[in-house]
C-alpha cells in the first residue's frame, strides 16, 4: 500500500492539544450505516455515542432549538414553527407545502432547488444550508438531491412531504457513533496489519508491479493517474469540484468555559446568510464524555470551530482563523477566555461536491475504469468522491472496489 503523505488516516486524524489527543477531522461516524461501526468492532476498538446534548441554530441572531428535519424536510411542524427559525412569512410558506401540488423533477436537481420549491427560500437558507455546510462543506442549490438525499425524491414521488416526515417514527438509536480517544485511532489501527509506505506518492501507475490497483485517493489525483489507461474516466474526475475547510480546536481551563457552555448543549450551526466567519461550533468536551475525561487530568476542555463552504479559498492564515473564531465564539455564546492551547487544521480540497447529476457521473467514471481493467490490469476506484463522503459510505466504496478487483475480468 503506498501513501503520499507521512501518515495514514486521511481526514481521520488526532492532534495534541493541552497535551490531550482529540479529533482535528471528522470526529463521528453514522451509526445507522453498519460498515464503520462493523469494521470498528472487528478491529477491538470499543464504540462510544454522543451524550445527550443537543445542538442548537443560529437565526436572527440567536441560538435556537435544532427542528427535527430531514435535510430542512419538517419532521414536527409545530416544533419548527416554534422554534424561531424562520420568520411569520416563512412558517406560513413551510405550513402550505401539505396542499401544494407535486411536480416531481425530471431527472437529478439540487437539494436547496427542491427544498425551496415546496417550502420557499427561507428553508433552504436557514436549514438545508446549514445542515449540508456540515456534511459537504457546500452550497445547497449545487448538492445533487439524488447523490445525498435521495429519499427526498422518493418521498416526493409519493405526494407532499410534510404529512410523510411527520409520520416517521422517532428512533431512540443513536444517529452517530465515534471512538473513545478519537476515530483517529480507526486507521492506525487498522494499518497495523498492513504493509504501508508512508511519504511514497506514486506519479504513474506504470511504476506500481502488481496484477491489480485500487486508487483509494481524491478525484483530482486519480485523474492524473488515469489519464493514459481510462481518459474518459480522468476528464470526469478532473471536473468534480472539492471544498476547503478548516477545522479550529480550542483548549480552555475548565473553570473558565464549561459551566457557560456545558449542560445541554453539544454545539451550534450557522446558515451562510448569518454574520458570521465560522460555520459551526463544536462544545467537544459537553458532547463525548471520553473528551471531557480526557481533558479533565489537565484542567481543560476542548472544543471546535469549523470554517470554510465550496468557493472559498481559506487564505486567511492561522492566526487570522483563530481570531475570527474567538470573535464569533464571543458574538454568539459570550465566550471571552484565553485559551491554553490552540490547533488548525486545513483540509485543503478535502471534501469533494456532487454536484446535480452525480451519480451518472461516477456510473460513467466506472465504466471506463472498467474497459481499461478489460484490456489489462484491474483497476477499481473508491473513496468520497463516489457514493458518500461519510465514514461508513467511503469503507462500503472500498468493499466495492476490493470485489472488483478480486474477481476474474
Amino acid at each position: 500500500m503506498y501513501e503520499a503523505s507521512d501518515r495514514v488516516g486521511g481526514k481521520l486524524r488526532t492532534e495534541t492539544v493541552a497535551g490531550v489527543s482529540v479529533d482535528v477531522g471528522a470526529e463521528a461516524m453514522l451509526a445507522r450505516r453498519p460498515e464503520g461501526i462493523a469494521l470498528a468492532e472487528a478491529l477491538g476498538m470499543a464504540i462510544v455515542h454522543p451524550t445527550r446534548a443537543s445542538s442548537r441554530i443560529l437565526s436572527y441572531g440567536q441560538l435556537r432549538p435544532m427542528p427535527r428535519s430531514i435535510m430542512g424536510v419538517p419532521m414536527d411542524v409545530e416544533g419548527l414553527a416554534g422554534s424561531g427559525v424562520l420568520s411569520d412569512e416563512g412558517i406560513a410558506r413551510m405550513r402550505a407545502e401539505s396542499a401544494l401540488a407535486v411536480e416531481r423533477p425530471i431527472g437529478d436537481v439540487s437539494v436547496g432547488d427542491l427544498v425551496a420549491a415546496r417550502y420557499g427560500d427561507e428553508v433552504t437558507d436557514r436549514l438545508v444550508e446549514p445542515l449540508l455546510g456540515g456534511v459537504y462543506a457546500g452550497r445547497a442549490r449545487r448538492i445533487s438531491a439524488a447523490a445525498s438525499v435521495p429519499q427526498l425524491l422518493t418521498m416526493l414521488a409519493n405526494g407532499p412531504l410534510t404529512p410523510q416526515a411527520a409520520a416517521i417514527e422517532p428512533s431512540s438509536a443513536p444517529v452517530f457513533a465515534g471512538l473513545a480517544g478519537g476515530m483517529g485511532g480507526l486507521p492506525a489501527r487498522l494499518a497495523e496489519g498492513l504493509d504501508v509506505r508512508l511519504s511514497a506518492a506514486v506519479a504513474s501507475l506504470d511504476e506500481l508491479d502488481a496484477d491489480a490497483i485500487v486508487l483509494a485517493i481524491p478525484a483530482r489525483p486519480s485523474a492524473r493517474l488515469l489519464r493514459d489507461a481510462a481518459p474518459e474516466a480522468a476528464a470526469l474526475l478532473g471536473g468534480i469540484e472539492s471544498a476547503t475547510s478548516a477545522v479550529v480546536t480550542f483548549a480552555f481551563a475548565d473553570a473558565d468555559v464549561s459551566a457557560q457552555l456545558g449542560g445541554d448543549r453539544s454545539g451550534f450551526l450557522i446558515p451562510p446568510v448569518e454574520p458570521a466567519a465560522i460555520k459551526a461550533s463544536t462544545f467537544s468536551f459537553a458532547k463525548w464524555d471520553w473528551v471531557r475525561e480526557a481533558g479533565a487530568a489537565a484542567g481543560v476542555v476542548h472544543l471546535r470551530t469549523s470554517l470554510g463552504r465550496a468557493g472559498d479559498t481559506l487564505s486567511a492564515d492561522d492566526a487570522e482563523l483563530i481570531a475570527a473564531s474567538r470573535a464569533d465564539l464571543e458574538a454568539i455564546v459570550g465566550l471571552t477566555a484565553t485559551p491554553v492551547d490552540v490547533h488548525v487544521q486545513r483540509w485543503v480540497d478535502g471534501l469533494p461536491q456532487y454536484a446535480v447529476g452525480h451519480l451518472d457521473l461516477v456510473e460513467r467514471i466506472r465504466a471506463d475504469v472498467e474497459r481499461a481493467s478489460r484490456a489489462g490490469r484491474r483497476i477499481a476506484v473508491c473513496g468520497a468522491a463516489y457514493d458518500g463522503v461519510g465514514i461508513p459510505a467511503v469503507i462500503a466504496s472500498a468493499h466495492r472496489a476490493a470485489q472488483t478487483v478480486t474477481v476474474t475480468v
